[in-house]
């Protein structure tokens, strides 16, 4: 976990990077969460600082792109596609067994901080479904048995 005085550097560093250019906002929270895990409130407080940009536009942004997350996420986030193709071939089943392998539910992160699971709409994959992505990693073709194994790979 970072501390106050390291996230304003890391804000620093990552403003000075863009410039201090407002309309790169987006790709300054990106940086942040990147950075971060997520978007901690203090880091939000040092944007709105140094740009001059009020703190309640810069949450705005922060909550309306569904790929921002306010709440700390682990390590490696699960996203487990529930788009039509993936939710016909049983996305339900895969995450069922993650939410029983991981101990949390949709939308929690463990408490090592490894795992965060998260539902998403559609990955783009669609004749591949059943699907997952863990990090950059897209794993087609899913059973439930098969969870256990790709679980291991990242721990």
């Amino acid at each position: 976990m970072k501390t106050a005085k390291t996230i304003d550097k890391t804000v620093k560093d990552i403003i000075k990077k863009y410039g201090g250019d407002k309309t790169a906002m987006i790709a300054i929270l990106q940086d942040v969460q990147e950075e971060c895990r997520y978007l901690p409130k203090g880091a939000l407080s040092s944007i709105s600082k140094k740009m001059d940009v009020p703190l309640t536009r810069i949450y705005e942004i922060a909550t309306f792109y569904n790929a921002f997350s306010l709440k700390p996420r682990g390590k490696y986030l699960v996203e487990v596609c529930a788009g039509t193709a993936c939710h016909v071939q049983g996305a339900a089943n895969l995450m069922d067994r993650l939410e029983r392998d991981l101990s949390i539910e949709c939308g929690e992160t463990t408490q090592d901080k490894t795992f965060t699971l998260e539902e998403v709409r559609c990955l783009g994959c669609c004749s591949l479904a059943p699907v997952l992505r863990i990090g950059a990693d897209v794993h087609p073709n899913l059973t439930q048995d098969e969870i256990p194994k790709i679980l291991r790979n990242y721990k």
